[in-house]
């Protein structure tokens, strides 16, 4: 807005996002040069509060970055020390071998660690370098400069009047300025999104593919549990309704990561994700384990899957992509940290030399071919067919053909060459009378749970008298044409029930309760008109993940 009058600071890099890329970015400068005045801006309450913690890292990224990670006291404290994989049916399950798997799928070296505390950490070496951190600052607008470039963003902006105004109770925010903007939001961020659409970075790229991962932390009887245990399951409960699976990580503190994914191009507008997550844990094998314990979290989050083939070109004037901002997530391995933080390591170095060469506002095209041709663009071109063949020809025949492509690339060629992905995730949607409704059963409150008790334990929050940051590009869509013609899926992909149809007297009502949001961005893929658009909430909303 040209009439607001805000302050504007000057750095040599702007860093939108504090998870593993952006904050690997920031140590990486002053690494190189602690002269550099680097500034990280993290939308949530302090660092980690956005991200759902429970992952198994691969340490390659931290090795390159850090290499005395050890001793300086990072919390991976859990080594893998058991990798199991499951086929399950509704009532048994088929233990496959780890044999006859791709050695990328070894999990040997790899630790079972909370993101949270690992950025946590990685923050605190970022600050012992001289980055300057400013928590509960969320961007709101890219600043271009005079010749269309990226030039920074502006943070900061609170008190907004419900309708988007300005009040006189309104902070404008600032405007911080830098020769390169780094945006590692994550998946689907506000900003990266709009840099792709107005560079087209996407042009001659497949569509980018997403699952969305719900999350749950157990605490269980310490006779059941296994620290360093990992283990996968695909097949039930979601069968042929949509491609996903399960896993289970045993981390310290008799505490378990439970999770599930779906693949967000199913087809089917009744499928329910988040009750096919409640439903999973009623199989005997999740129940005996979760027997006598409670859960202590709840959390949600897309998955970006489109890997090699649908990541966007990387720069452009002023602004580079970093980690899941483009997509870098590898697939069958569930792992995306690792490369998220190479990408980081490797925009620094691009924006280190370019700055020593007096350039700025231009394309960083080291740091594009750093991420194509070396150990991030090697790990993804690897697995790069896994995700269409499963896509195109179901679960059983992509685990064989899959397998053999993984093993194949391995040695350095593919029979299958580079398969596309079709449709985007919303146009995959087909209209519900071509599909049944599914009946789920009622969460019983001990091993499922109902959405909304579940948020709860997200501890999502969100200052009500702000402006709704779920837009709706024509507010009549969801009765006029998704309710009739989808039965409305809003209701039902959404993992945090921010979402319902009412009945009024006049008929159904569309009602967005964007107090429960849980920022995963859902609604924004997969809503088949493609009609809501997530944008940035005031700094220091949303979740707030335990410190685990």
């Amino acid at each position: 807005m040209a009439e607001i009058e805000r302050e504007a600071m000057e750095y040599d890099v702007v860093i939108v996002g504090a998870g593993p890329a952006g904050l690997s970015a920031a140590i990486r400068l002053k690494q190189l040069d602690a002269d550099l005045n680097v500034v990280v801006l993290e939308k949530g309450s302090e660092v980690g509060a956005h991200i759902l913690s429970g992952a198994v890292l691969d340490p390659c990224g931290l090795d390159a970055l850090i290499p005395d990670w050890k001793e300086k006291g990072a919390p991976l404290n859990t080594p893998v020390n058991e990798d199991n994989f499951y086929m399950l049916g509704e009532a048994g399950k088929l233990r496959i071998p780890n044999a006859p798997m791709p050695p990328l799928m070894n999990n040997h070296g790899n630790y079972i660690v909370s993101m949270g505390n690992v950025c946590r950490w990685m923050a605190v070496q970022a600050e012992e370098l001289g980055v300057e951190i400013f928590p509960g600052m969320a961007c709101s607008e890219l600043v271009y400069g005079e010749n269309g470039e990226v030039k920074g963003v502006v943070a900061g902006v609170f008190g907004l009047e419900a309708d988007g105004s300005y009040g006189p109770g309104t902070e404008p925010g600032m405007e911080l300025h830098g020769k390169y903007v780094f945006l590692s939001e994550g998946v689907r961020g506000s900003l990266s999104k709009e840099v792709i659409a107005k560079y087209d970075l996407s042009a001659g790229k497949e569509p980018q593919k997403y699952g969305v991962g719900m999350k749950e932390i157990w605490e269980i009887d310490p006779a059941k549990h296994k620290e360093g245990s990992v283990t996968h399951t695909m097949g039930w409960p979601l069968g042929s309704n949509a491609g996903g699976g399960s896993f289970i990580y045993h981390l310290e503190n008799n505490q378990v990561y439970v999770g599930f994914v779906v693949h967000l191009n199913y087809k089917n507008p009744h499928l329910y994700p988040y009750m096919e997550f409640q439903r999973f844990k009623h199989h005997p094998m999740v129940a005996e384990l979760l027997k006598g314990g409670k859960r202590v979290a709840y959390g949600a989050r897309a998955i970006t899957e489109g890997g090699y083939q649908s990541m966007p070109k990387l720069v452009a004037p002023g602004v580079a992509l970093l980690g899941c901002s483009a997509g870098m997530v590898n697939v069958p391995r569930i792992k995306g940290n690792h490369n998220a933080m190479l990408s980081g390591k490797a925009a620094a170095e691009a924006a280190f030399d370019a700055i020593k060469a007096d350039r700025s506002g231009d394309e960083l095209a080291a740091y594009e071919t750093d991420v194509r041709e070396g150990a991030i663009g090697q790990d993804l071109k690897k697995v790069r067919n896994v995700k269409p063949m499963w896509s195109k020809w179901g679960l059983m025949p992509s685990l064989a053909l899959g397998g053999l492509d993984m093993w194949t690339n391995t040695l350095g060629f593919s029979l299958f060459g580079t398969m596309g992905h079709g449709k985007n995730d919303a146009e995959s949607t087909e209209e519900a009378s071509k599909h049944k409704p599914i009946d789920y059963p009622k969460p019983d409150g001990t091993l499922s749970f109902d959405r909304l008790t579940n948020v709860s334990f997200a501890m999502t929050n969100h200052e009500e008298s702000q402006p709704c940051h779920l837009k709706l590009g024509d507010p009549s869509i969801p009765v006029a044409v998704n309710l009739p013609k989808f039965a409305e899926p809003a209701q039902r992909y959404c993992p945090a029930g921010v979402y319902e149809m009412v009945e009024d007297d006049d008929g159904p009502r569309f009602v967005i309760n964007f107090q429960n949001c849980v920022h995963c961005k859902t609604c924004d893929i997969k809503d088949p008109s493609q009609n809501i658009t997530w944008t940035t909430p005031q700094g220091g909303d949303g979740p707030n993940y335990p410190n685990m």
